[in-house]
């Protein structure tokens, strides 16, 4: 179970991250998540949204350098400690963490992780046999 997630290389200058959420949002693109990194010449935009397919077509149409990457994303109870066992299931099962972020949802007491690691099948069975529920790419874009 895994989720389509969009890395979009921009440049670091005035205008670009606008550029790239005006053309997403004017071709009816939902973003539900997003993370960006940055050197001081250039970005990697992260997002998650409601169409990826679509949104690589039109990025790329744009001459946006963009690419789809399989992630999970999980719910953990939105507590001290919460993250801390979802880790622990994942270093248990030597599955290393690239990157991740998280974001807020309509539900009170859930946070929800993305996490890009090194074999998503490991994660997957060593996140669920530790109760943490896998979300599915429709109930990530519902939200």
């Amino acid at each position: 179970m895994t989720v389509k997630q969009l890395s979009i290389f921009i440049e670091n200058k005035p205008g670009r991250l606008s550029a790239v959420t005006r053309l997403l949002g004017d071709n009816g693109i939902d973003i539900r998540a997003m993370s960006i990194a940055d050197t001081k010449d250039f970005g990697i935009l992260r997002l998650i949204v409601n169409n990826a397919d679509k949104a690589l077509s039109v990025l790329k149409e744009n001459s946006f350098s963009v690419t789809i990457t399989n992630v999970i994303a999980i719910g953990i109870e939105d507590r001290p400690g919460g993250l801390a066992g979802a880790m622990e299931a994942l270093y248990a099962n030597n599955v290393s963490v690239e990157y991740m972020y998280a974001f807020i949802s309509k539900t009170e007491d859930t946070a929800y992780v993305i996490f890009r690691v090194e074999n998503n099948d490991v994660a997957v069975s060593a996140l669920q046999e530790k109760g943490y529920k896998i979300l599915t790419a429709d109930e990530l874009y519902d939200m």
